[in-house]
């Protein structure tokens, strides 16, 4: 037994934002961004929040898997951005698509959290808990982005993708690796409020993500073919077997990185990352949405779908698409 997406749907805010714009707010230029990332814009919130990009996904997901949210029996929204600590974006997701029969919760896994959101609903279905479920990777970064560094503010986009899936006997997800490294959270972290209450007070610091951008950058052009050629293996397949690699994305130099080990042509590697920038778990369902809706997935197709964040955190599935 596994799961299959039956299922796709995204959503990004109006606002568009140019690297032209950025050159207003910090040090860089358009070139010196599309060169060393292949970002050329992104979305940026001026009022959608989490949720709210959630339930719109979850919402296209629906309509496109030819479902009602009556239906829906789980939803799992993957965020590290939420507006608020309760109720949980899931929560309200269930509360704006009229889901009433479902039982909601988050996932913090950062990038990655698509995946280990899509690996927890595999594990609810696989045991017989639930028959289908709703999982949403959403994010507004904009608001835990510092716009006066260069090194991140050029990197992060807001939106929200989702997936619809249910129970199959044959196909869907072949194969599921998941890992974590917290010893190297370091690398990639984004503070809470400050301890303050009236028996302590800790000093308040600015929130925001900080990342050290090549220490990201060699743990996922070593770690990802790694984790893909292990799920791989559990699918019984070969990387030349596979149709599509959908990678977390994050940066074009190291989508390139990752092809060049795997030994796989780079336009087996769709990539928005220029229109949309690092939406952080949304990525991965968001471009496989957009795949979807232009037709390009064909029964049988199989797919790999990867990511990275922080954590350290990283995984990879294989998908028959059905």
């Amino acid at each position: 037994m596994s799961i299959k997406i039956t299922g796709t749907g995204s959503a990004l805010p109006v606002r568009a934002v140019t690297n032209e714009e950025i050159t207003h707010l910090v040090d860089t230029s358009d070139e010196w961004i599309r060169e060393r990332t292949g970002i050329g814009g992104r979305h940026v919130s001026t009022g959608e929040t989490v949720a709210s990009l959630a339930a719109r996904a979850c919402g296209l997901a629906l309509e496109n898997a030819g479902k009602s949210a009556r239906e829906v029996e789980l939803i799992l929204v993957a965020t590290c951005s939420p507006e608020d600590v309760t109720p949980c974006a899931a929560c309200q997701v269930q509360e704006q698509i009229g889901a009433v029969n479902a039982v909601a919760f988050d996932l913090n896994a950062a990038c990655s959290g698509f995946l280990f959101a899509l690996h927890t609903a595999w594990a609810y279905v696989e045991s017989g808990i639930y028959q289908n479920a709703l999982v949403a990777g959403s994010e507004v970064l904009s608001k835990i982005v510092d716009w006066e560094d260069r090194g991140t503010c050029i990197l992060f986009g807001d939106g929200a993708g989702a997936v619809y899936v249910e129970k199959c006997e044959d196909g869907g997800i072949l194969g599921f690796v998941q890992h974590s490294d917290g010893s190297r959270g370091h690398v990639l972290s984004g503070a809470c409020r400050a301890l303050e209450n009236p028996f302590f007070h800790q000093e308040q610091t600015k929130n925001y993500i900080k990342m050290d951008g090549r220490e990201i950058f060699s743990f996922a052009v070593r770690q990802i073919p790694k984790t893909i050629e292990e799920a791989l293996a559990r699918a019984e397949l070969s990387a030349g077997e596979v149709d599509l690699f959908l990678l977390h994305q994050a940066n074009r130099r190291i989508i390139e990185g990752i092809s060049k080990r795997l030994g796989v042509d780079m336009d087996r590697f769709p990539m928005n990352l220029e229109r949309v920038g690092n939406t952080s778990s949304a990525s991965i369902p968001l471009l496989l949405d957009e795949i979807n809706r232009k037709g390009a997935l064909k029964p049988g197709m199989r797919l790999v779908l990867s990511g990275f964040g922080g954590g350290l955190t990283c995984g990879a599935c294989v998908v028959e698409w059905q």
